[in-house]
């Protein structure tokens, strides 16, 4: 499956500017950066599992 061709032209933009950022950053920042987002897929990952226990009616 190609991934970019699920994207929008504004995710495209997004990523084009997450890219540039990331290329200046320090190893020591781009690895704290990577912990950081890590941490927040994995919370937005919870919210998701929480919002289909809701929607399904398993709480």
């Amino acid at each position: 499956m190609n991934q970019k061709a699920q994207l929008s032209l504004e995710q495209e933009f997004n990523l084009r500017s997450f890219e540039s950022q990331v290329s200046q950053m320090s190893r020591e920042q781009a690895r704290d950066f990577l912990i950081k987002l890590y941490e927040q897929m994995l919370v937005r990952e919870n919210m998701y599992k929480d919002v289909l226990k809701h929607q399904w009616g398993l709480e």
